[in-house]
Parts: structure tokens; sequence; C-alpha cells
């Protein structure tokens, strides 16, 4: 495994995680966790809150996506797996292997034959 792809991966899952809270913390049809901060939302004002909770949202979906675009492209970067399978296949040679006389095939109606 690669040191950049082992990184990446773990970027990936701290912002799947940090998105899965941002995800809850918003008012849904029900009123959701948002709801239970009412403190916070007379500070702020809930518009200005759902609106900051819903661009940290996209920007945690596009840091996921770019840094799931990365880390598919540092993940093949192996140099072990330069080999070509088929020229290994193709250099082998195959064991010797004895002559045999196959077996007639059977006629479909012997009285043709005769």
């Amino acid at each position: 495994m690669n040191a950049l792809f082992i990184i990446l991966t773990v970027l990936v899952l701290i912002a799947a995680v940090l998105l899965t809270i941002v995800v809850l913390l918003q008012n849904g049809k029900g009123g959701g966790l948002a709801s239970n901060f009412a403190a916070g939302n007379q500070t702020f004002g809930v518009r200005q809150t759902a609106d900051l909770l819903e661009k940290i949202t996209w920007w945690l979906v596009a840091i996921i996506l770019v840094l799931s675009i990365a880390s598919a492209f540092t993940a093949g970067s192996s140099k072990k797996a330069d080999v070509d399978v088929t020229d290994q296949v193709i250099n082998t040679e195959l064991p010797a292997t004895p002559d045999f006389q196959a077996a007639p095939l059977p006629m479909e109606n012997p009285s043709e034959a005769e």
C-alpha cells in the first residue's frame, strides 16, 4: 500500500464522519437535532444556521468526491503491478504429454456405415 493512499483514505473517513454529523444537525421535516440548539439559533438566526450547515454539507461532499478520485489514482501506482501476466503464460513451456490416439467417434446410425 502506498502511504499517500492511506492518508487519503483516512481523510475520506474523517470527512464522512463530519458529513454524518452535519446532516444530523440539519432541520428536517420533523425538526431534527438542530431544533435542540435553540440558543444558538437565537444568536445567529435560524436561516443563517441552516445556510451554514447546508454549505458545510456541500463542501464535505465535494471534499469526499475529490479525495476519492485522487485515492483511486494513487491506489494503482504500485511499481510491482507492472508485470504482464500474458507474457508469463506465453513464455512458459508446457510439460511434455505422451502421444495418444483418439478413439473414433460413435456414429449416430450404425446402419448407414454399412
